[in-house]
């Protein structure tokens, strides 16, 4: 298969395979209103889903420097339908919702990176930051689809509907890597306790600022969408006279998916004027934008929905350079356990960035208040401050 179709078959086996992932969050009022949910609790439920990738993704990304990524992927995609499933067959509350969204965050485990180093295998080019780029950069169009459909069918059938319509999509990527991708011998001989030995990659000092950085980003990116049509709600709530087709599940969706361009505009950017000094540009940017946004929660409609298209590409900006940064840093032996620790600090953040924006609106407010958002966009913007301070702390040091 050519490099393009091979993006392109990726790219649309990924948005398929993201599915379910906004289903929880695009439908947090709904949810809230029925269980009963405090904010903090409903952080939980989004937050555990990045937890559940996080505790399973350094064994399966491990294991793709011997197995081929396209089995993990099959495996992935069928938990991820199976999880989608059964949330919408026996979710009752808090704690059942809990469960099935953890076991969901194992199924992206086994999607979304794996998706990604079966790409990186089969497409040893000089322009693979580009491909790598193309792929996370559809993560934005998998989540803003998630939004989208999740939203559009909970309004006509239900949320019990809407989780079965988004459990289809990953059937459709497994379906699609099947019968698409030829197998690939792994490049690696050796064993799994050698495969787990994460020992190389915390020495590869170029590595880890990317994934550092990369924790930092997705703690800002996953906080944001776990709360934005939340977010939306309240703003549009306030405002007068809004046309019926300003919904929050639609702004949702229609910033989420500026995420791609800005991806890809962004990589453009690493590729002109320099990798980490973009990077670094960029997440600054973003620290000032989210404290904007939170500083305008009260604004008028129009104002508020600028800053927070704003702040999605800001996000985005940054997101396929900091993965290519670590895929290039990567040495060929490791790089399935380089990108095994990369997702893991990763998902890791992104398990707290829900959770700590839940607390923050229980403590400050509520969602029905200004000073509650501003809280949460200020925690937001706290620990993407992590980020610039990790690619400065792991910049390479010239010799004397």
């Amino acid at each position: 298969m050519r490099g393009g179709l091979l993006v392109l078959t990726l790219c649309l086996a990924e948005v398929g395979g993201l599915m379910p992932l906004s289903a929880f969050p695009g439908l947090v009022p709904t949810f809230a209103a029925e269980w009963h949910l405090s904010n903090t609790e409903a952080g939980w439920i989004s937050g555990v889903y990045y937890l559940g990738y996080m505790l399973v993704v350094p064994f399966l990304m491990s294991a793709t420097d011997r197995v081929d990524a396209k089995r993990v992927f099959l495996a992935g995609a069928a938990i991820s339908a199976a999880t989608a499933f059964g949330f919408a067959w026996s979710a009752d509350g808090f704690w059942s919702a809990f469960v099935w969204r953890a076991l969901a965050g194992v199924g992206l485990a086994g999607t979304y990176m794996p998706g990604l180093k079966a790409l990186t295998d089969r497409n040893a080019t000089v322009n693979q930051s580009r491909g790598v780029v193309l792929y996370t950069g559809s993560y934005s169009v998998g989540v803003g689809v998630s939004f989208l459909v999740a939203g559009s069918v909970a309004d006509a059938l239900g949320w019990r509907a809407a989780f079965v319509a988004v459990g289809i999509g990953p059937l459709l990527a497994g379906a699609l890597v099947l019968l698409a991708l030829t197998p690939k011998p792994p490049a690696s001989r050796r064993n799994m306790r050698e495969l787990l030995d994460f020992r190389p990659v915390f020495r590869n000092r170029a590595a880890l600022g990317y994934i550092f950085a990369y924790g930092a980003h997705c703690y800002e990116l996953m906080a944001m969408r776990a709360w934005i049509v939340a977010f939306a709600g309240y703003a549009v709530a306030r405002s007068a006279d809004v046309s019926s087709l300003v919904t929050p599940t639609g702004i949702a969706t229609a910033v989420t998916l500026i995420g791609m361009p800005a991806s890809i505009i962004g990589n453009e950017g690493s590729i002109r004027f320099g990798r980490r000094r973009t990077v670094l540009t960029v997440m600054i940017v973003s620290i000032g934008v989210a404290l904007a946004v939170g500083a305008a929660a009260a604004a008028p409609l129009w104002l508020v929905v600028a800053l927070i298209a704003l702040h999605a590409v800001t996000i985005a900006g940054d997101s396929g350079s900091i993965t290519a940064g670590t895929v290039g840093a990567a040495t060929p032996e490791a790089q399935g356990a380089t990108m095994a620790v990369h997702s893991t600090i990763g998902f890791g953040t992104s398990f707290l960035g829900p959770l700590v924006i839940g607390v923050a609106l229980d403590h400050a407010g509520g969602s029905a208040s200004a000073s509650g958002w501003l809280a949460a966009y200020a925690v937001m913007a706290l620990g993407t401050m992590l980020g610039p301070l990790a690619l400065w702390l792991c910049r390479e040091r010239r010799a004397a």
